[in-house]
């Protein structure tokens, strides 16, 4: 598909990218829009070269990979044979010694909280959209559908939901709850209801009423940081290592 493009430098740029750039990326920067393109050019001029370099070992490392593979076809897989193949094209390092790095103004999604990185055109709303959410998951949903738990008879996945299956899967989640988020006394599987207390500062406060009457609190009351609706809370927002776990509650659903 054909698109407009605005010269910049030696650059052809899509109009799409050069107003996303001029509108979104430049201003309050202090870098000026000509100064932006000029330096992008200077790097494609430097790097543009290597990474063509890159791309050739890269090519070359799979044409002898596809060549190894080709001529051991219908022959048994030999493991230590296959990783000695690819150390010895160097396709596979020596493990290094511990190293650290020091970097600075890198956000914290990316330097230190663990998850996907998906890269998207940034045209593409949907698609940018779906990358932005990419880090919310149904937990329920990942051990449903995958063979975290076991598909025994009776507990398959099949075609529609499946409640002995679900059984598992509740059990489970409560067992990681547990874990990343325990509780002063109890686990989250005897809790019936979670509910938000107000203490005399005005701070809310996550409390967990039990299946035998009794009522209890997470073991580090740090862990809550946030929730939808006093009075019957929709969404409970826990975090752990810095991940965020939001238990959603359907009052609707019997």
């Amino acid at each position: 598909m054909s698109q407009n493009r605005v010269q910049r430098g030696t650059l052809q740029v899509a109009s799409q990218l050069d107003e996303f750039v001029a509108q979104q990326v430049v201003p309050g920067t202090g870098v000026e829009l000509d100064e932006f393109w000029a330096g992008f050019e200077s790097c494609l001029k430097d790097l543009g070269p290597v990474n063509r370099d890159l791309l050739a070992v890269r090519e070359h490392m799979q044409r002898q990979i596809d060549e190894w593979h080709l001529a051991r076809k219908g022959a048994q897989f030999d493991e230590a044979d296959y990783k000695a193949f690819l150390q010895s094209i160097g396709y596979l390092l020596p493990e290094p010694d511990d190293f650290s790095i020091q970097v600075s103004n890198v956000d914290t999604e990316i330097a230190a909280l663990a998850g996907p990185q998906l890269v998207v055109p940034v045209m593409n709303a949907r698609y940018a959209l779906n990358a932005a959410n990419a880090r919310w998951g149904s937990l329920y949903d990942a051990f449903y559908g995958t063979d975290i738990i076991p598909e025994e008879p009776g507990r398959e996945k099949g075609s529609s939901y499946n409640p002995a299956r679900g059984e598992l899967v509740v059990a489970r989640v409560a067992e990681v709850l547990d874990e990343v988020t325990p509780l002063a006394h109890g686990s989250h599987s005897d809790v019936v209801s979670y509910g938000i207390g107000m203490d005399t500062n005005g701070v809310a406060h996550l409390r967990c009423i039990l299946a035998d009457g009794g009522n209890t609190a997470l073991q580090d009351e740090s862990q809550f940081v946030g929730f939808v609706g006093e009075e019957d809370p929709s969404s409970i927002l826990l975090r752990h290592n810095g991940l965020h776990l939001d238990i959603l509650i359907d009052r609707e659903d019997a």
